[in-house]
């Protein structure tokens, strides 16, 4: 009879856990880095002939992006290069970038791009 009620209070238990609320995902207040790891998670995964390519449009202007540096959780520097291939710099903050992100093959010949992703060492 043991064996009856363990089985009981175990199929009970899994039922309580399926109703609840899943748990909470963690609370960052950086959401910087969260866009940076969310960024390396999608390259880690390429494979070595791909590349991720990140563009951000301002306006006209529209820039391929090769760094991304937070020197804080909420302001962002990018730097790419544009249509002309200058390189470009754009300072905003976090909450304000939309980028878009693909995924593409390196060019025959020549190594995939990487993107570089800086944050600011955790002493400061």
């Amino acid at each position: 009879m043991a064996f009856v009620d363990i089985t009981k209070q175990l199929a009970q238990q899994a039922i309580q856990s399926a109703i609840q609320d899943p748990p909470a995902a963690p609370a960052t207040d950086n959401p910087g880095a969260v866009m940076l790891n969310q960024i390396g998670a999608m390259q880690k995964a390429l494979k070595d002939d791909e590349e991720l390519v990140i563009y951000l449009q301002s306006g006209v202007e529209k820039i391929r992006v090769m760094e991304i540096f937070l020197p804080s959780a909420q302001v962002a520097v990018l730097t790419g290069i544009d249509a002309n291939r200058v390189i470009a710099r754009v300072v905003s903050a976090v909450a304000a970038l939309q980028l878009l992100v693909r995924t593409g093959k390196a060019q025959p010949g020549s190594k995939a791009v990487r993107i570089n992703l800086v944050m600011p060492k955790s002493g400061k």
